[in-house]
């Protein structure tokens, strides 16, 4: 089973999200277009990843994750800012209580150590992935109904994936929502290409409450 641990935002901070995305969804300039946006049903912030992990093991697992949960009392969130990485995954950042968050990973991380599930990114940057420019896209661009008129010369400079990227970083870049008391800890199973638009399918596998 494909394994990972997450915070998932509450409804009313998703819907927040959603509405600041459609107005960049919609940007006149198309860079909407080069983007593969992630479907708002797999919006979340993940704390550690555990890949393929044998069914014997997820018990004990589940048991070291209700226990880091307990240690760590609720915290407060919000959803804040953006970034890009690798000049192709879109990111809005998150503000509040990081140092919390930063803890909570660190102990989900530690705890699937003894399944055999090691994670070896850096969760230091907490975030919630929106989309994905597509390899090779580019916005398209303007029409003009004076053909005559700014018609793009031939030696104009193409925007490049990093130039879709930057953009849409910089539009989302003052980007606040509401912020949300993490009090829940999830376990949650991903299968890839099983969900909406050819995306990952994630389901909640267990769920475990914070604080003791």
């Amino acid at each position: 089973m494909r394994l990972f641990a997450a915070v998932w935002p509450p409804p009313d901070v998703l819907d927040h999200l959603d509405l600041a995305l459609a107005s960049v969804r919609g940007a006149p300039a198309g860079l909407s277009s080069a983007v593969r946006w992630s479907a708002r049903d797999s919006w979340h912030l993940t704390v550690a990843f555990y890949g393929d992990v044998p069914d014997g093991a997820v018990p004990s697992l589940s048991a070291e994750l209700a226990q880091v949960a307990a240690s760590i009392e609720p915290y407060e969130l919000g959803l804040r800012g953006a970034g890009v990485f690798a000049h192709r995954t879109l990111w809005v950042g998150v503000g509040g209580d990081v140092d919390a968050q930063r803890a909570l990973s660190h102990g989900c991380v530690q705890a699937g150590q003894p399944a055999g599930a090691v994670d070896n990114r850096a969760r230091d940057r907490p975030h919630l992935t929106v989309g994905r420019v597509r390899p090779g896209s580019r916005p398209p661009r303007r029409r003009s109904s004076r053909p005559d008129r700014h018609r793009p010369r031939a030696d104009a400079p193409v925007p490049t994936d990093e130039d879709v990227a930057a953009s849409l970083v910089r539009a989302l870049a003052v980007y606040e929502g509401p912020r949300w008391l993490v009090d829940e800890l999830h376990l949650v199973s991903s299968r890839p290409g099983a969900g909406r638009g050819g995306g990952p399918l994630y389901e909640r596998v267990e769920t475990y409450a914070l604080g003791r």
